[in-house]
């Protein structure tokens, strides 16, 4: 209980600038435990159901609706005093960001955000443009008590060009003008930098993301102490390093060195070479077979460390801008990335965002806010744990705690008779019958 009235109570003091600011604040503060909590879904019906019966709070269905649909929500000062709340954010002297987008389906017309949205990873029955919202989001990558996990940290709702010529996207009654997902990623990188000054950044993204297209601007924004990890395209054209300058030799510097070849002739060309690695991949110590080596890309014209990993009958090559970093942390680093994956599905499916049916932009804005801070707050509560918490539920080859493990011990915290005491309702718990087996249940 100690650890969270530790991660809730700055987040309330932000509000007590404000009018009626020490009910806005339990409000805010409860409503994140409602989503944490695993009794239902977050559907704003279901949250106000969760703080009318298990917190006891006296709020009526039109204040609180009003409520989530507010346009006053201070969330980027909230976000930045998260962010101060993490414990030792860096892994190894870097911040590992991992930088991707996600589809959100919904179903309904006049939601916020929605359009028919490409999903490259529709299965044959489903739909190759289904109506949902695409989402552009930054996490931090974090190895919480012996496992990754990905903190959301930020997040931009992407529309389409043709949508917004259109004039089908309003925000306060204005069109919004159209940026890229690099140019909204570059918009949040700034404001994580701010609050982790001097701090080097590492941005982990896949394939499509890691081009000139982030590198280029994130430096000239953040700085040149930014760097990214990648995965190289099959069909990259890689050089040697460009040999040294001769001082009686007429003409500049030569930029790159000699062509080398794409990333497929160099892979079978470097396996007789390879080198095996004992690497924490993917939950396990795994071996692994990689070979690595300096060359020159002119997709980001610099050099970059590149690392080719070998499976039984695959390859993937792997690239940084970071020469410091060694090969166990690059295919580590890499391996780390999925978690961003896993946090969308803990976001979607587990917290339900997807099950949201708010539809004014405020509102769809500040629930989705709502989903990404509880997991945060989640994982910082798991981080500040004194023990490992046990996994609840066995499964083959896992032997790490989930998710849902966590907002267990979340939920018996919150329902503690002391944790009023920190921050008082306007009311008292109904803690009857049900809702003791409820506690049953799901403990």
């Amino acid at each position: 209980m100690v650890i969270l009235r530790n991660i809730l109570s700055p987040l309330q003091q932000e509000f007590n600038h404000r009018c009626k600011g020490d009910e806005r604040g339990a409000w805010f503060v409860y409503t994140l435990l409602a989503v944490i909590t695993h009794f239902t879904s977050s559907r704003s019906a279901n949250l106000l159901r969760c703080l009318q019966t298990l917190f006891g709070l006296s709020l009526s269905q039109r204040r609180f609706y009003i409520f989530m649909a507010s346009s006053k929500l201070p969330w980027s000062r909230l976000w930045a005093t998260l962010w101060s709340l993490i414990p030792n954010p860096a892994t190894k002297g870097r911040l590992l960001l991992a930088l991707d987008d996600y589809i959100n389906p919904k179903t309904g017309k006049k939601i916020f955000g929605c359009a028919p949205f490409f999903d490259h990873a529709a299965k044959i029955n489903q739909s190759k443009y289904p109506w949902s919202q695409n989402i552009v989001s930054i996490g931090l990558l974090k190895m919480v008590k012996g496992r990754w996990a990905c903190l959301p940290l930020a997040f931009r709702f992407y529309h389409m060009k043709k949508t917004i010529a259109a004039k089908k996207v309003r925000i306060d009654g204005k069109i919004p003008p159209f940026q890229t997902k690099f140019e909204q990623a570059i918009e949040i990188l700034p404001e994580i930098a701010a609050t982790f000054p001097g701090t080097p950044l590492l941005i982990v993204t896949d394939s499509w993301f890691g081009n000139d297209g982030l590198l280029k601007p994130m430096r000239k924004t953040v700085g040149q102490h930014s760097h990214m990890l990648s995965r190289l395209r099959v069909n990259t054209t890689l050089f040697a390093l460009p040999p040294d300058h001769q001082k009686h030799r007429p003409g500049r510097s030569r930029k790159y060195g000699d062509k080398m070849g794409n990333a497929t002739t160099l892979a079978s060309e470097f396996h007789e070479r390879a080198t095996t690695y004992s690497i924490n991949l993917y939950g396990k110590q795994r071996d692994v077979l990689a070979f690595d080596n300096i060359m020159m890309l002119k997709t980001l014209k610099c050099a970059v460390r590149i690392v080719w990993v070998y499976r039984r009958s695959q390859w993937v090559a792997l690239f940084t801008t970071d020469l410091d970093l060694t090969v166990e942390q690059i295919i580590e680093y890499y391996g780390a990335r999925w978690k961003i994956e896993a946090g969308f599905k803990e976001i979607k499916q587990e917290i339900g965002s997807s099950k949201s049916q708010t539809r004014n932009c405020h509102a769809v804005t500040n629930h989705l806010n709502f989903c990404m801070m509880a997991t945060t707050i989640t994982w910082i509560y798991a981080d500040h744990f004194d023990k490992t918490p046990q996994r609840c539920y066995a499964v083959n080859n896992r032997s790490h705690f989930a998710f849902s493990d966590v907002r267990k011990l979340i939920t018996q915290a919150a329902l503690n008779k002391d944790f009023v005491s920190f921050c008082p309702g306007s009311g008292k718990p109904k803690q009857n019958s049900f809702i003791d087996a409820l506690l049953r249940m799901v403990a």
